[in-house]
């Protein structure tokens, strides 16, 4: 697929979500975030859900979060244009709770058509509702995000091996410094897969 037919269809998928009415997220959302980034990407990152600062500007991790997110990204010699990043649900829940069961059945949908466009080597799961959602639809178990993390999962989707990471989401980090750690050992675990297979 060529790069201006990804723009295409992910631009269409963004309108749709923009005026999707599936859930009742989009009654107290100013700004839907369908995600942003490179369209040929070996990486894409999934987080949970739109925050404060993401619902404002409609743009995924421009908070305190995805600040820590950009500095993960240089640590490991990459940039937000390298990457593409989207969320789990592509409106804020109210004071930013947890995605609902029925949220992340009616969002998912887009994501997964987005994921099938993006066709990326690595899914980079941030946070426990991703790592369950992506993890699963894999065909693993997933009890928590403390289990699963620090490792590198193979799947099959869109007709390629596709490598699954997940790892704490980087607001966790932001509250439990201790977890940053993790979040840098993770980042780590990435840049030996890219190196590995030599992807960048």
């Amino acid at each position: 697929m060529s790069v201006k037919t990804r723009e295409e269809d992910l631009k269409k998928i963004s309108k749709e979500i923009a005026n999707c009415r599936r859930c009742s997220l989009w009654k107290e959302r100013k700004n839907p975030v369908p995600g942003e980034g490179n369209v040929n990407p070996v990486v894409v990152f999934v987080g949970e859900a739109p925050g404060y600062w993401e619902d404002v500007k409609g743009r995924p991790f421009v908070g305190a979060a995805g600040r820590l997110l950009d500095e993960m990204l240089t640590g490991i010699g990459l940039r937000r244009d390298d990457v593409y990043i989207t969320n789990i649900l592509k409106c804020r829940p109210p004071r930013n709770r947890d995605p609902r069961p029925e949220e992340v059945k009616a969002c998912t949908p887009f994501l997964d058509r987005q994921l099938e466009i993006l066709s990326p080597e690595i899914i980079v799961t941030l946070g426990r509702h991703s790592a369950m959602y992506i993890l699963s639809r894999a065909g693993f178990s997933v009890t928590g995000i403390t289990a699963v993390r620090g490792k590198v999962y193979h799947a099959r989707f869109w007709g390629k091996n596709v490598r699954l990471i997940p790892t704490f989401h980087p607001a966790a980090a932001l509250y439990n410094v201790k977890l940053k750690d993790y979040l840098v050992r993770d980042f780590k675990l990435l840049k030996a897969e890219i190196e590995q297979r030599r992807l960048i």
